[in-house]
């Protein structure tokens, strides 16, 4: 009992008396000054880096985005035009086409009216048949005035060969020199567009 007694003490004195020479764990990490100061420079370094390639890939997405917008508001403004040209040409040929219906139309039934007016124009006895054919005459008048469609004044009025259709000429001391002083056939517009010119005659 006293042998354990006194090598404990002994092993004590050892501990106490021994060198501190063992190093903690933190103490083997840490690094020299000069290699913690660059290691804390790198990650720094790297960061920077990173941000910098980040905001020029954004820039670069950004752009390339804003093309792609820039060209297919282009296409778009194209085809709103191309859609606005076609209706704009549509509806002239449908007014065209309308027009020229319209025209051939009235055309076709010139010839009715020219035989009503040499109706009313001939000797009649009959009253009651005579009334008729003026409330008819009467009625497609009215018909053409709907249409748009008047008579080319002529009588008196200076030629106009875009107008009038001249097939003969007149010493007549009545009209003064280049002035209908007859009218064979009356002529008729539709709006501004002339249907048929008057056949007239013309003074000298």
């Amino acid at each position: 009992m006293e042998n354990e007694k006194d090598d404990l003490k002994q092993e004590k004195t050892t501990e106490e008396t021994a060198p501190e020479t063992e190093t903690t764990p933190e103490a083997e990490a840490a690094p020299e000054p000069e290699t913690a100061e660059k290691a804390a420079e790198e990650p720094e370094k790297e960061t920077k880096d990173d941000k910098k390639k980040k905001k020029k890939d954004l820039k670069d997405a950004l752009e390339k985005k804003e093309a792609e917008l820039a060209e297919q508001k282009d296409q778009y403004l194209r085809l709103m035009a191309e859609y606005q040209n076609y209706r704009n040409r549509t509806t002239e040929e449908k007014k065209k086409i309308y027009g020229d219906a319209k025209v051939d139309c009235v055309k076709e039934l010139l010839g009715v009216m020219d035989t009503f007016e040499r109706a009313l124009e001939a000797p009649c006895t009959d009253e009651n048949y005579k009334k008729g054919v003026e409330l008819t005459f009467t009625q497609i008048q009215k018909a053409f005035e709907k249409l748009g469609v008047t008579e080319v004044a002529a009588l008196g009025e200076t030629f106009d060969p875009n107008l009038h259709n001249a097939i003969k000429q007149v010493d007549d001391s009545d009209y003064e020199s280049d002035k209908v002083c007859e009218v064979f056939q009356k002529g008729y517009m539709l709006g501004d567009r002339l249907i048929r010119p008057a056949m007239v005659a013309v003074s000298v």
